[in-house]
């Protein structure tokens, strides 16, 4: 994964871990893609107090998942779910009656509907 996406998750799993401002400039930094100077601009404060808080959130979000291995689990489950809608796709290809219409059902288990907006 590279770091933009790793940073990203980080963020989207363990976020309300930090704290307000931590989180605020972590976002802008990784997600918003400013620079230190702009964070620093926009939050009037100087570019070295930024890259601090930035820092202590990155190691305070990378200990956690060290911790708890949330999102290695993760993509491993989501890799495990692509491969089984990779097998019953094909298996459904090669099935006829009653056997193919199981693997349909299977199938939209691992593909829900999105709600109507």
């Amino acid at each position: 994964m590279d770091k933009t996406l790793t940073m990203t998750m980080l963020l989207d799993f363990y976020g309300e871990l930090l704290t307000e401002k931590q989180r605020r400039y972590f976002d802008m930094y990784h997600n918003e893609d400013l620079s230190l100077s702009e964070i620093a601009e926009l939050e009037g404060i100087s570019r070295q107090g930024v890259w601090d808080q930035i820092r202590r959130a990155e190691a305070a979000l990378e200990e956690m998942e060290e911790k708890t291995g949330l999102i290695r689990r993760f993509e491993e489950l989501r890799r495990t779910l692509e491969a089984l809608e990779r097998g019953l796709a094909a298996l459904e290809a090669d099935t006829t009656g009653e056997t193919r219409e199981r693997v349909r059902a299977l199938l939209a288990l691992l593909q829900p509907e999105l709600p109507e907006r």
